[in-house]
């Protein structure tokens, strides 16, 4: 599947919206990049160099296991 990233007119934004929403979602997927998408898409980009550079570190799933179970219990008394 390929991405595509458009500037578009205010006055022509929802005629667009309304033709990409007559497919499929297996054919065509709107999505709205938000700023949160973009921080997002940055962070994965510089995890994906850091492995791909072999530079990114690794552990042991009993280990991430721990670390995942005092992240939980820390922001337990949040919920």
């Amino acid at each position: 599947m390929q991405t595509v990233k458009l500037r578009v007119n205010d006055g022509v934004y929802d005629k667009l919206i309304l033709l990409l929403s007559k497919f499929n979602k297996d054919e065509v997927e709107i999505i709205t990049e938000t700023n949160d998408f973009a921080k997002n898409q940055k962070y994965l980009d510089n995890e994906l160099y850091e492995i791909l550079s072999r530079k990114a570190k690794f552990v042991e799933m009993d280990e991430a296991n721990q670390q995942l179970e005092k992240i939980i219990k820390k922001r337990e008394s949040r919920i």
